[in-house]
């Protein structure tokens, strides 16, 4: 029995990790590479293991970077299924749908632009990673499962999912797997939220370990206290004129924008929103907004008591849900008074790129982030003042105003890291995945130093038996 390192060693994105008990091969997630058109090459490179050898997928949670090439492993020839918690289910249904349009736009884009091909669509779409008909392929496989209840992945092995707080039905996956008599329980965090963020659940961490798979994406950093960002958040929409100015938000679609609606209508008043129009631009984001409300359950305790008495609320007021692309068009002619809220939140497709170009040339403007951004990608560009930066194959010059607002992360800082994992009783060695390469280095010095833990850092590649 033994797990290998993949996706997500030793860098941020593209969750990916191999169990094999016995002769049987279980992958934990298989995420897209993320962090602009530099990495498209290595999503297409083959897998580091033979995609019809997998028997089983566990997948944590449905963001991109953790679910998106479940569409290639099995346009490549897995038939087995892909464990997930049930709203993962749901959500990944249209963040893969939304993936293969992005897909096919950025090969679309890539022929027009880097090779002048006018007539480049048709191609374009050949070059995709991956077409709709390959996830409408992908989707049967997906078999749904509640919070806390055990289930058969395969013979002698079984798993069962813990809420990690980080968006709505992000799971924690604890695993018992058995082979030649002996049985070990590994752990894999997946992406942890913060405690008492809004709307979600504390995470929480399983009684006991023989191994940790545990993220570490801000395992340097402790985020600015939460109510403080909402107070910096609010000073900045009350000071800017909403006369001339827009603010552009990058906004993941499935939790940062429910998180960032949900802040904005808990506010309104205070913070003068009536002045505004604001817009989710992103059909996905809507879609996501609608699974959310309808699985209220699973909120924590202040958002189910808010949405018990949503009919008793202050509405948001002029709110805006643009659909279609026309919608969408019209919303770029605005030139003051938008508080704009588009996908992706990474800045690597969809719409905030059209509404980045722009929005990014007028100094008057305002671009708002919420949430990390990976090395390389447009988004760490614009928070390191780059001057200019690459649009649709477009120069773009950057004279709009940037801020970032890091209380409002989905991930924990470490000191939410630490806390999950002290809270595991018999303090077992760790593996740190998804994180640069500083950010483990400094969660490995406080886990050692702070829990005892035995931590280490796998390479892509390495091995550890258990």
């Amino acid at each position: 029995m033994h797990i290998e390192f993949f996706g997500a060693a030793t860098e941020v994105t593209g969750s990916c990790h191999v169990l094999r008990v016995g002769r049987r091969t279980i992958l934990l997630d298989c995420g897209l590479i993320q962090g602009g058109r530099s990495q498209d090459a290595r999503n297409a490179e083959p897998f580091p293991f033979v995609a019809q050898d997998v028997d089983a997928v566990i997948l944590s949670h449905a963001h991109i970077d953790h679910c998106g090439r479940l569409p290639l492993l099995v346009k490549r020839g897995f038939r087995g299924p892909i464990h997930t918690q049930a709203v993962s289910c749901l959500i990944a249904s249209i963040l893969l749908r939304d993936s293969a349009h992005l897909a096919a736009s950025r090969a679309r884009h890539s022929k027009v632009y880097r090779r002048g091909e006018a007539s480049g669509d048709e191609r374009g779409q050949e070059n995709a990673l991956y077409d709709l008909q390959d996830v409408e392929r992908t989707l049967p496989h997906f078999v749904s499962h509640p919070y806390h209840a055990w289930f058969d992945v395969l013979p002698d092995v079984k798993a069962r999912f813990l809420d990690a707080g980080h968006i709505l039905g992000s799971a924690v996956v604890e695993i018992m797997a058995t082979e030649d008599g002996v049985t070990r329980r590994i752990v894999f965090s997946g992406d942890l939220g913060q405690y008492a963020s809004p709307i979600l659940r504390d995470p929480q961490s399983p009684e006991t370990a023989d191994l940790v798979l545990m993220e570490s994406t801000y395992g340097n950093r402790r985020h600015k206290d939460r109510d403080r960002s909402i107070q910096e958040l609010g000073e900045l929409i009350r000071d800017i004129d909403a006369t001339s100015a827009n603010i552009v938000v990058p906004a993941f679609a499935v939790g940062r924008s429910q998180e960032f609606l949900y802040h904005l209508g808990t506010h309104a008043r205070d913070w003068g929103l009536d002045r505004w129009h604001i817009f989710l631009d992103s059909p996905l984001a809507i879609e996501a907004s609608e699974i959310y409300w309808n699985h209220g359950h699973l909120f924590d305790e202040e958002a189910l008591h808010l949405r018990s008495g949503f009919a008793r609320m202050p509405r948001l007021p002029n709110v805006h849900f643009t659909r279609t692309a026309a919608e969408s068009r019209v919303v770029n002619q605005i030139e003051g008074g938008a508080i704009i809220i588009a996908g992706s939140g990474t800045c690597s497709g969809g719409r905030i790129l059209h509404h980045l170009r722009h929005a990014l040339p007028h100094a008057r403007n305002h671009i708002l982030f919420t949430g990390f951004q990976p090395p390389g990608g447009l988004g760490r560009l614009l928070i390191d003042r780059a001057e200019t930066v690459r649009i649709h194959g477009q120069q773009v010059e950057v004279h709009a105003q940037i801020h970032t607002i890091g209380g409002l992360s989905a991930h924990g800082d470490y000191e939410d890291l630490l806390r999950w994992y002290k809270a595991i009783e018999n303090r077992p060695p760790v593996c740190l995945v998804h994180g640069d390469l500083t950010a483990m280095q400094a969660l490995q010095f406080r886990l050692t130093t702070e829990a005892g833990a035995k931590a280490t850092i796998p390479e892509p590649g390495h091995r550890i038996a258990l």
